[in-house]
């Protein structure tokens, strides 16, 4: 058994934090140890959490205002200049607004830009379907050089952030708004592009990111009573994937589900099924948001809504399982 399982014991109650609340002490983190990160920001600087950076290096950060196509551009020829800018908004609009100018001046240069999109997934609640980044993993996953992570909870954002910073090349940093279970700790491995077994099994596989893995953990504990074992596997990276790990518990199980807040079309689920279909087929589920938008609610009514609440995700299992 992996030794993340040591963590289920608080998932009936667990602490809660904000993936960017991650984010926003990543960032002050990765400035401190190298002078050239610097941020921006696009008038959301307390709700994406670069309001600490801002108040530590007044000198590193530019607010940019209602402008997110400017300040794609203005990262882009900053990264140019040899920094290694952040730009900060929701990702309806960043990547959702600014799309074009992220690929023909960020990405199409391999310039060093990281973007982090805020409030995403159908999470936000009361915001409603204009501000529910559904599809953005997809546009992201979609743009050559581009790295795509999806940390689970608020400890990953915050090592993601800093992992960023390390590498060479666009990265796209997706994060919630609410508060979410705390699934990992300080001392929990993290390294772009590998994933990591959070419950090991032999009937399937679970492959999730962000804040639905602890929905994955829980189903798949539910299930252990009912004598069906299923692997979790979280893929916070979807670009690059971990093609090896997703091949080994494919072939272990011969049966797997995806599960992300996003539309099961262009993202986590995708990926996994474009990988799949060429290396081993296998019977696969997806959950997600099916081919709609959102709606105004509590972010907790909208994923049992959407079909992506625990009993949603061991009903996909047994379909799977009945595939094989």
């Amino acid at each position: 058994m992996n030794p993340n399982l040591y963590l289920i014991k608080y998932l009936l109650k667990p602490e809660m934090k904000a993936t960017r609340d991650g984010y926003g002490e990543g960032l002050v983190l990765a400035g401190e140890k190298n002078k050239d990160v610097v941020v921006l920001c696009a008038d959301l600087t307390e709700s994406t959490r670069s309001l600490a950076f801002q108040k530590k290096f007044p000198e590193r950060f530019v607010e940019l205002g209602v402008a997110e196509q400017n300040m794609a551009s203005v990262a882009a020829g900053m990264s140019l200049a040899g920094k290694i800018p952040f730009v900060s908004s929701y990702a309806t609009f960043s990547p959702g607004r600014n799309n074009e100018q992220i690929r023909t001046t960020i990405a199409y240069n391999e310039a060093n830009v990281k973007i982090a999109g805020a409030h995403a997934g159908i999470s936000v609640g009361p915001d409603g379907a204009t501000h529910q980044a559904l599809e953005d993993i997809g546009l992201m996953r979609m743009l050559p050089g581009m790295t795509v992570i999806v940390p689970c909870d608020y400890e990953e954002a915050k090592k993601a952030t800093m992992a960023a910073a390390e590498i060479i090349g666009p990265v796209y940093l997706r994060l919630g708004r609410e508060k979410t279970p705390l699934m990992t700790t300080f001392d929990t491995p993290f390294k772009i592009g590998r994933a990591e077994v959070f419950k090991d099994g032999r009937d399937a596989v679970i492959f999730c990111c962000g804040s639905l893995v602890y929905n994955a953990v829980k189903a798949a504990l539910d299930l252990e009573s009912e004598r069906i074992s299923a692997a979790v596997i979280n893929i916070h990276t979807i670009k690059p994937l971990d093609g090896e790990t997703i091949l080994k518990y494919a072939r272990r199980t011969k049966a797997a589900v995806t599960v992300e807040e996003h539309q099961i079309y262009g993202g986590l689920g995708g990926a996994v099924a474009e990988f799949l279909a060429k290396e081993f087929p296998v019977p696969l589920e997806f959950i997600g948001v099916n081919d709609k938008f959102g709606e105004s609610g509590r972010p907790d009514e909208l994923i049992e809504k959407y079909g992506m609440g625990v009993a949603a995700i061991k009903k996909a299992v047994k379909r799977v399982l009945a595939r094989k």
